[in-house]
């Protein structure tokens, strides 16, 4: 990233839609196409569907990153749930990541929440555990032609902020 390039955090918005699904299809693509069968890519793409995105957005909240007016990275958070976290393999490891789970974390404890939970996939492991998430079950999912999709569930205690007072 070039140090011209401006990174705007936003709302995602429905003129967005099909931007992001092609980041995340393209992000599912390449960054699982090493560690999953070919069923659980297809499962993946399903799972975060255009349909899933705007219903995400209706009832959580969808952030995107734009940086230079293409988005790049994209983070969505129901209730004390994330949802679905994506950075361009290209950008991955710079922090883009890290800062939206950071804005997510935040709204959930605004909204009360005490604890985080989130499915963990094969290449995102070391990343969640690095923000202190911790896996606290191993999971699969039969996805056909007996091909499995294994993740984990995660969670991390999230405690409200503490005044300066």
């Amino acid at each position: 990233m070039s140090a011209h390039s401006s990174i705007i955090i936003r709302p995602f918005e429905k003129a967005d839609l099909s931007a992001l699904s092609e980041l995340i299809i393209s992000t599912i693509e390449i960054s699982y196409q090493t560690v999953y069968p070919p069923r659980a890519i297809d499962f993946f793409k399903q799972f975060h569907s255009e349909e899933r995105i705007l219903e995400r957005a209706a009832s959580g909240t969808v952030l995107v990153v734009e940086q230079d007016g293409e988005l790049v990275a994209t983070a969505s958070l129901s209730k004390a749930e994330i949802l679905a976290v994506f950075v361009d393999p290209e950008l991955q490891g710079i922090g883009l990541g890290k800062r939206l789970m950071k804005l997510l974390e935040d709204q959930a404890r605004e909204n009360g929440a005490t604890e985080m939970v989130l499915s963990i996939s094969l290449p995102s492991k070391r990343f969640y555990e690095s923000l202190g998430y911790q896996v606290v079950e191993e999971r699969s999912r039969d996805v056909g032609c007996g091909q499995l999709l294994k993740f984990w569930m995660g969670k991390k205690r999230i405690f409200p902020e503490v005044s300066d007072y």
